[in-house]
């Protein structure tokens, strides 16, 4: 491993408090920018399609290719910072990414838009899980899951609160500052980064066979691509279809061939582990029950409730809130007792709380809501960050970097499936006439076809519908529309003035039949957690014995 020579030894590193508390500080920063970006974009999609004048299948990729470039960008970052070192890879990742934001805001063009966010996600790709290993080498393993904890509040509040950034800035009338606000944030990371992070490079530098990273690049792709259509064209369309067989294709080839290296690209084989493979599993649900609660909910309040985008970020807001103080918590309880007693009790209360979302009427009263999301942050903070510590605490130092890859990978892919499941179970109770209805109300309104969002982008029902769209919304190009980012048409389930018989009963209709989508989709979730916390007991901890990391790797 070479190192700098002020911390030859990872040890002194970990010695001293400041020392790994400024790599903790450094890394939370970088990924706060590139989190927060996940969703703060999202709210702009109607803005972004007036501004260019381009058509609604145009105007997607902005929020398609992002994921795109992430997802492909993922897997070879591992890789990467053990060839490179992962100092300057994450430091570069977060120059692309800031540098690409400060493009996507003097875009003159939909084009540029475009290019500009493939650059930001190959920055994003290459930072995310590398920002992990730093913090897994920096902190020796007993504060490990103290230290993932604090990382936790960026993973939990950034995408919380891009809807109400994006949201303001929006109805503001400053849709460019959603990308020029990355700018200071990503100058004082690669600051703190330059100065704080410590390097990490393998002695014996690793190669990766082009065939193996061309097959990896088309698995991903292909896969998020086609989730992200499945919204709009449904699960037979050719393009979702061939997809889905391209990508399975591709990872299956690319599965066979790493398997014969004895240094592989991502080393499947840690799925061997059960206690890996079954904190993926558990955390692969976890992370489906936070974003499946800022894709459903948002869609819920604006869509049946008539909240505005940034109303709806602030009523979300008790869901980062609690998380972000659980998770710091759990961390340290980690540390102490291991992951099995955080995840059971996390998902019992997760199960308990899913059952409540399912049976949310028109007429629940936002406090209400507002208490069940903060349980339900609750629970998130004691499950997400929990199982990633756990499935990277089997591999040592060495491997971590392309450990965290796998797992973010896996994720990604894991979270675009669940949104276009979801999606499709939101809007299989609607009947045929709802469906057009609200299809057209969706295309007036400037919103994308379907939720197009994955990996950290999951949570864009601020500017995607699943065929819940506010019946009756204004067209963004007509005299009459509303200014970007407020929300004029009431939601479906909520009466309006003056409307004939024959519309408020449309409208009732699609109300009761939207309700009971949100229940069909929550149900989903209810029975994957209960699946998950069955999962959950076989991790190690209390009242079993706990070593922490180096008893994990004994496990």
């Amino acid at each position: 491993m070479d190192l700098p020579a002020a911390a030859a030894d990872p040890s002194d590193l970990r010695g001293g408090m400041p020392g790994r508390w400024k790599v903790l500080v450094s890394v939370v920063f970088g990924l706060f920018m590139v989190l927060l970006d996940s969703t703060v974009v999202n709210v702009a999609f109607p803005t972004l399609r007036a501004a260019f004048g381009s058509s609604l299948g145009a105007t997607q990729w902005v929020l398609s290719v992002y994921v795109l470039a992430i997802g492909v960008t993922t897997p070879l970052a591992g890789f990467l910072g053990d060839r490179i070192g992962t100092k300057p890879v994450y430091l570069g990742g977060l120059a692309l990414f800031a540098v690409a934001s400060l493009a996507c805001g003097f875009a003159p063009s939909l084009g540029w838009l475009i290019a500009a966010r493939v650059v930001q996600g190959i920055g994003g790709g290459l930072s995310l899980p590398l920002g992990t290993a730093q913090l897994f080498r920096a902190f020796a393993p007993r504060e490990q899951g103290l230290a993932l904890g604090v990382f936790g509040i960026a993973i939990l509040m950034a995408p919380a609160l891009g809807p109400i950034v994006g949201g303001y800035l929006v109805t503001e009338g400053h849709w460019r500052w959603i990308f020029f606000v990355n700018v200071p944030i990503g100058a004082l990371a690669l600051a703190l980064g330059g100065q704080w992070l410590v390097d990490f490079k393998r002695d014996d530098a690793p190669t990766a066979s082009g065939v193996s990273v061309v097959l990896s690049g088309i698995g991903f792709g292909s896969i998020l691509y086609a989730a992200t259509r499945v919204s709009g064209d449904g699960w037979g369309a050719p393009v979702v279809v061939g997809g889905f067989a391209l990508g399975l294709a591709a990872l299956v080839a690319f599965a066979l061939r790493e398997g014969r290296r004895d240094d592989p690209l991502l080393d499947l084989g840690l799925f061997r582990n059960a206690v890996f493979r079954n904190a993926n599993i558990v955390g692969y649900v976890a992370t489906l029950a936070l974003f499946g609660a800022e894709f459903l909910m948002p869609l819920y309040l604006q869509s049946l409730r008539g909240l505005s985008a940034f109303d709806t970020g602030l009523a979300l807001l008790p869901l980062a809130l609690a998380a972000g103080v659980a998770t710091p918590l759990a961390g340290r309880l980690y540390d102490r007792v291991g992951p099995r007693p955080l995840v059971a009790v996390g998902y019992v209360l997760l199960i308990v709380n899913t059952w409540q979302f399912a049976h949310l009427t028109a007429t629940t009263p936002l406090s209400t809501i507002s208490v069940l999301l903060a349980v339900r942050g609750l629970a998130l903070g004691m499950t997400v960050q929990t199982t990633l510590t756990t499935a990277l605490g089997i591999v040592g130092p060495r491997q971590v970097g392309r450990a965290s890859s796998l797992v973010n990978s896996t994720r990604f892919v894991v979270q675009a499936l669940a949104v276009a499941v979801l999606s499709t179970v939101l809007v299989s109770t609607l009947s045929p006439d709802v469906a057009e209805m609200q299809g057209r109300a969706m295309a007036d309104h400037g919103a994308t076809a379907g939720p197009t969002a994955a990996g950290v982008d999951a949570s864009s029902a601020g500017a995607s519908s699943a065929g819940a769209a506010v019946a009756g919304a204004p067209s963004a190009e007509s005299p009459d529309a509303a200014p970007a980012g407020e929300a004029r048409a009431s939601g479906v389930c909520v009466a309006v003035p003056g409307a004939g018989a024959a519309e408020a009963a449309m409208r009732s209709r699609a109300c009761e039949e939207n309700l009971r989508g949100f229940d069909a989709a929550y149900t989903v979730t209810f029975w994957a957690a209960i699946a998950a916390f069955l999962f959950g007991l076989t991790l190690p901890g209390w009242p079993g014995p706990w070593g922490g990391r180096e008893g994990l790797r004994e496990a």
